[in-house]
């Protein structure tokens, strides 16, 4: 439950700053007339990843066995990707998101309303895409059968919305920078469980081999279904039993984007040589 709390409460703020600077700034310019086909645009955006979660849960039970874990094999893949990229890229806009939606909404009002629901849709709807993928994702590789998952990703956006109206009324101040360089980094081990399920789905469509091959086995000593067993699988998708593939996939990613992600970042204007150099 944690993991897709996080889940939810990282992508539903992101979506909630967006909206809380294109709200604010139509606003502060005396631009209220084009606060309805703002809405109109982040309504959209809801629906469209309202439907598109819902297409991935019940279209994907029609299927046979192997079709459904090669379907959720290679979409937990693409959410693991989807998901790092969001990761670095929020890294390294944080801090300049503000003035890059502000440029956006302008050239958007010179054009027109259309215009305007598209930035609105574009802004919110990939982060909502993105979410409705890797809560599916996610859910699937929990394999609870129970309601928690989606529970904690409520919770996790309601949270997001509450923190989102206390930005905009200006209650709350906190270093988004530092906040999601942390949430970041717990979303990688997050991300990391999901991408072994999503091999060990592939493993099990027989798209890719070695699923006898077990790398060790401690169900003995972490029984799935005991209470401990049960956080470790919601919280870092931990399998007791994983394959081979699985555990180098597990190790290289975690290590490899967690060495990236926390990794110093230089200026770039550090790195550009001074006239008098020149």
């Amino acid at each position: 439950m944690l993991g897709n709390y996080l889940i939810g409460l990282r992508e539903g703020l992101e979506a909630s700053l967006v909206v809380c600077i294109l709200v604010a700034y139509l606003v502060k310019t005396g631009r209220r007339d084009a606060l309805r086909p703002v809405w109109l645009g982040i309504a959209a955006a809801c629906a469209i990843s309202l439907g598109f979660g819902a297409a991935l849960e019940f279209g994907s039970q029609e299927l046979t066995f192997e079709a459904q874990e090669a379907l959720g094999g290679s979409l937990s893949i693409l959410a693991v990707g989807l998901v790092t990229w969001m990761v670095f890229w929020m890294r390294r806009t944080a801090r300049h998101l503000k003035s890059e939606l502000h440029g956006k909404l302008d050239a958007a009002l010179q054009m027109g309303t259309g215009a305007l629901v598209a930035t609105a849709l574009l802004a919110v709807g990939r982060e909502g895409l993105e979410t409705a993928l890797f809560v599916w994702a996610s859910v699937r590789a929990s394999g609870e059968g129970s309601a928690t998952p989606l529970v904690g990703v409520l919770l996790g956006l309601a949270t997001a919305v509450v923190l989102g109206w206390l930005f905009y009324r200006g209650a709350l101040r906190i270093n988004l920078a530092r906040f999601f360089t942390w949430t970041g980094a717990m979303l990688v081990v997050v991300a990391a469980g999901v991408l072994a399920y999503g091999v060990h789905d592939l493993q099990e469509a027989r798209f890719l081999g070695g699923l006898s091959t077990k790398a060790f086995d401690i169900s003995s000593a972490v029984p799935p279904d005991s209470w401990y067993g049960t956080l470790l699988k919601g919280v870092f998708n931990f399998q007791p039993d994983p394959t081979v593939l699985q555990l180098v996939v597990w190790v290289l990613y975690l290590g490899v984007t967690m060495a990236f992600f926390l990794a110093p970042r230089r200026d770039a204007s550090a790195r550009k040589p001074s006239p008098t150099a020149a």
